[in-house]
């Protein structure tokens, strides 16, 4: 899951079986199960396995390891009967996105006097100037406006605080060290995350996030009103390039549209610490379940719709393998009917009922309960403060109008960006059971007219 947007958000250790769970819900009686094909357990471990593995060094965004797993994705569309995507030759699309990386510390003056000990956290723009403000609530309610934001008070989540401080048009936000800080640090791989971009585009800025320690911190909020000036001195731009795996089951009526069922193939990859990110929740799971519905859909008879599967590069990084395919789909946009994304489906959420999963923004269209009428077992959303429906590859879809939604298990598991999001840490049976609920409905979303409308409000921008 995205960790720009997301990287202090999530907490948490496993989904098991021994976590209490309420009673599933009872069958819908408009159910339509896909009781001829069975989603065996061994194909979605083997999946994993190879993603996930050792071998495979957690698929860091952009690198050779991606390029990989979405080569061994590739493979299995095309084992699978699937053709490459409308107008292209082959199932893999290379997408070249320019890298910002910072060697050494972030310049830092407050009132004319340098302050040390500064940790990028987040990169947003190369140089951000403003009067300094200080927030010392513990509401992210009463964050004010500001250009930049100094919050001190560890009661404040730096997740809040950095939505809050987003939302208020802040251009920089200094954080004081606490617990949370660390964990964040932690989770985002202790190196800055700065704002790529797709090449030929301009850099999008955005919000800059620092985080001083106590003392400096302390000092430093005192000139409340004086100007603040942050830098990147050591600031070095790159090409990279990240892998798409794309492909696609033609329908027999080339008018009823087309659905896109996708994941995204990379993770965090190697720490500058050794350590190994493997993403097997985050979201090898995700892939699997696309490589699954694959298997089954293109099995059997054609389907009136045409079916495109993706697993997208660069979530991580910021969506660009999504943002590459929404700014230059294989087809037009207006045809694609519905995209679903799958997000770590590895766990099942405890505050879900036995069995489910949750689906992003379900109130803001009509397709998700289209969906349980027929079977699929999925939910809404139990964490709207966490705003996931924006954190993942199918809002850059959402943006341009397409009905896409992500279906996830426990969004907020312990293991999330942590180097035991590891197979081992796996709920197969659980993800082999939610794949197969969702054959039944996507046939039929694949073999009927219905075309998903987003609700009064819940279009992106309304």
């Amino acid at each position: 899951m995205k960790r720009i947007l997301a990287a202090a958000l999530l907490c948490t250790a496993l989904a098991t079986p021994a976590i209490a769970q309420t009673a599933a819900p009872a069958p819908v009686p408009s159910a339509a199960p896909a009781t001829d094909w069975t989603v065996k357990p061994e194909w979605i471990s083997a999946h994993v396995r190879f993603l996930a593995g050792p071998e495979l060094q957690g698929r860091g965004s952009a690198t050779r390891d991606e390029a990989i797993a979405a080569a061994y994705v590739a493979a299995r569309f095309q084992g699978y009967g699937l053709q490459p995507a409308p107008g292209a030759d082959s199932y893999v699309q290379k997408v070249k996105v320019v890298r910002p990386r910072l060697e050494g510390e972030p310049g830092l003056t407050v009132a004319g006097k340098a302050v040390k000990g500064a940790t990028l956290i987040l990169g947003g723009a190369d140089r951000v100037t403003g009067n300094a403000t200080l927030y010392a609530g513990a509401d992210a309610a009463g964050v004010p406006a500001g250009e930049v934001l100094f919050v001190s008070n560890p009661a404040l989540a730096p997740s809040a605080a950095i939505r809050a401080a987003r939302g208020k048009g802040a251009k920089l936000l200094v954080l004081r060290a606490s617990e949370a800080t660390a964990k964040l640090w932690e989770q985002i791989g202790k190196q800055p995350r700065l704002t790529s971009y797709l090449a030929g585009q301009p850099p999008q800025g955005g919000l800059s996030v620092i985080v001083l320690p106590a003392a400096a911190f302390d000092k430093a909020a005192k000139a409340a009103g004086k100007p603040v000036d942050m830098t990147l001195p050591g600031l070095i731009r790159e090409e990279v390039e990240t892998t798409n795996a794309i492909g696609y089951l033609p329908g027999t009526d080339p008018a009823a549209g087309v659905i896109l069922l996708a994941a995204h193939v990379d993770h965090l990859g190697v720490q500058p610490d050794g350590t190994v990110m493997y993403g097997a929740n985050d979201d090898a799971s995700g892939v699997a379940a696309v490589l699954e519905l694959a298997h089954a859909m293109s099995s059997g008879k054609r389907h009136k719709r045409g079916i495109l599967f993706a697993a997208f590069g660069a979530e991580e990084m910021g969506g660009f393998g999504s943002r590459a395919f929404a700014a230059a789909p294989p087809v037009p946009l207006k045809d694609i009917v519905a995209n679903l994304a799958f997000e770590m489906i590895g766990a099942q959420d405890p505050k879900l009922p036995a069995g489910t999963m949750m689906m992003t923004g379900f109130e803001r269209s009509t397709l998700g309960p289209a969906l349980v009428e027929r079977g699929a077992l999925v939910a809404k959303d139990p964490y709207p403060e966490q705003n996931f429906f924006a954190r993942s590859d199918n809002y850059q879809l959402a943006l341009r109008g397409v009905v896409a939604h992500t279906i996830s298990g426990w969004a907020v598991t312990p293991t999330y960006h942590s180097p035991q999001d590891t197979i081992a840490n796996l709920d197969i049976p659980f993800m082999a059971r939610a794949v197969q609920s969702l054959i039944g409905p996507v046939r039929w979303l694949a073999d009927s007219d219905y075309r998903p409308d987003w609700t009064p409000g819940g279009k992106p921008g309304e």
